[in-house]
């Protein structure tokens, strides 16, 4: 059968399919769509949206009351961080009128630039939260360690209303042979869901994602240093917020002495978990 034709023949045409499926495919893919506050607007400045806590106080029948001055944090999101990708395709015109050659790129570029959001986003949450855990010894790969994990995460958030935004825990693909394996055999209908369909991606209430392997690191993202080697995250959703006005956006450019196309997309981006929701958020460390 013959490679299907490219109707895509005019830049404004590639750009729009690639900006299109670029967003579908970030909004379905980026596990920092899921766990945190999503803000898409042209706002590059978000200020902290929590003021001071409420002291309540409980006393006898007097009649008066104490007044509390309402204060809010010095404590803003910028979008100071960008993701970028250019390559240079030599014989951009035959890649171009087949459909099925240009579509695929599309997504493996998609693909890449979600994973590399999140590989950003999910370090920046393990390094802002001000909660702490360490796992039993042997971590996620022991199967006998996952149902303690869980449970003493719960009582990380329990008794608190952001609770009901749901929780979630963030693992590697490593991870899942122990994880696995404590599914396959816990009690009857979860076991044979676990066995029938593999992984379980909800359990005791917490949603679990899973990234692959080197994705929680020790580096420098953006201006911020980071050392989540041997850690994992976990937390209530939306107590961050991930800022990505315009999305990612796309290009093509004539090179001087050079044939062919050089294709770019870039997008730029903003993460802050709020002062007042740190707690919330779990530094997991992984005993080996």
């Amino acid at each position: 059968m013959a490679d299907p034709k490219n109707t895509l023949s005019t830049f404004t045409a590639r750009n729009k399919y690639m900006s299109a499926n670029m967003q579908e495919i970030l909004k379905a893919s980026l596990i920092a769509e899921k766990i945190c506050a999503v803000d898409r607007s042209d706002t590059y400045t978000i200020q902290n949206p929590y003021g001071s806590t409420p002291s309540v106080s409980i006393t006898g029948l007097t009649g008066t009351y104490a007044v509390t001055a309402f204060t809010t944090t010095n404590d803003a999101l910028t979008v100071d961080m960008e993701v970028k990708y250019g390559e240079h395709i030599y014989d951009f015109e035959r890649i171009i009128s087949n459909f099925n050659m240009f579509a695929e790129r599309s997504d493996r570029l998609s693909y890449s630039v979600s994973q590399k959001i999140d590989y950003a986003i999910v370090n920046l949450l393990c390094e802002a939260g001000s909660g702490t855990y360490s796992t039993l010894s042997g971590g996620f790969t022991t199967a006998s360690n996952w149902n303690k994990i869980l449970s003493n995460l719960l009582t990380k958030w329990a008794g608190y209303s952001n609770i009901y935004d749901g929780m979630f825990l963030v693992v590697e693909a490593g991870d899942l042979s122990g994880i696995v394996e404590a599914q396959m055999t816990n009690g009857f209908s979860f076991a044979d869901a676990a066995l029938n369909n593999g992984f379980v991606k909800n359990q005791a209430g917490i949603d679990i994602y899973v990234v692959i392997d080197g994705t929680f690191a020790d580096d420098t993202i953006g201006t911020t240093s980071v050392t989540n080697s041997g850690h994992r995250v976990a937390g209530i959703k939306r107590a961050a917020t991930y800022a990505a006005p315009r999305g990612v956006q796309y290009d093509e450019k004539k090179v001087s002495g050079r044939t062919g196309l050089e294709i770019v997309v870039w997008g730029t981006f903003g993460f802050k978990l709020w002062t007042q929701m740190a707690a919330m958020v779990i530094d997991i460390t992984v005993t080996a």
